[in-house]
């Protein structure tokens, strides 16, 4: 049995975010930085227990992305793994189901970068690939990110047109 809570990155206690830390660093084969880590922090997190034992999680933090001259509020998917042992059962759908949904509640734009395993999974929830040319709004101005193209996936709440320019908000480590 597995139970999904969902909670701010606020009230979780040091045991649950190390928790989250260690599952993230197994499920990305150690390829999972710090500034991974802060990427996923300050947003609500799902969070999937089989009894003490965290076996899945997914975040969506906010951030804003510039579509056809204005600001999207953006929610944006960080730090979904599943543990090992408890893939192909219905974790990852459990966790981002919540997630999701606060999306369609609280944002214009859902959105991630997939990993090529990812999209499948992705796709079969409704995500759609952000088709059109991607860029950064760096502290030097928008940067084109060409190697970011066609890994950007999004859940359109508010109309878009997926072949149009979208630029991410800046961050330290990977901007997508």
């Amino acid at each position: 049995m597995t139970d999904v809570h969902v909670v701010h990155t606020a009230d979780l206690d040091s045991a649950a975010l190390t928790a989250v830390r260690a599952l993230l660093d197994a499920a990305f084969d150690g390829d999972f930085s710090d500034e991974d880590w802060d990427h996923t922090l300050g947003g609500t997190h799902a969070l999937a227990w089989s009894g003490d034992t965290l076996v899945g999680h997914a975040a969506v933090v906010q951030r804003r992305f510039l579509y056809e001259g204005r600001a999207l509020r953006t929610g944006y998917v960080e730090g979904v793994a599943v543990h090992a042992g408890h893939r192909r059962g219905g974790v990852g759908a459990a966790v981002m189901a919540p997630v999701e949904r606060v999306i369609r509640a609280a944002y214009d734009l859902g959105a991630l970068s997939s990993s090529e395993v990812g999209i499948p999974f992705y796709e079969a929830r409704g995500w759609q690939l952000w088709q059109g040319p991607t860029s950064a709004l760096t502290p030097a101005g928008v940067e084109r990110t060409e190697d970011d193209d066609g890994s950007v996936y999004v859940l359109p709440v508010a109309p878009v047109t997926l072949t149009d320019p979208l630029a991410c908000d800046w961050r330290d480590g990977d901007v997508w």
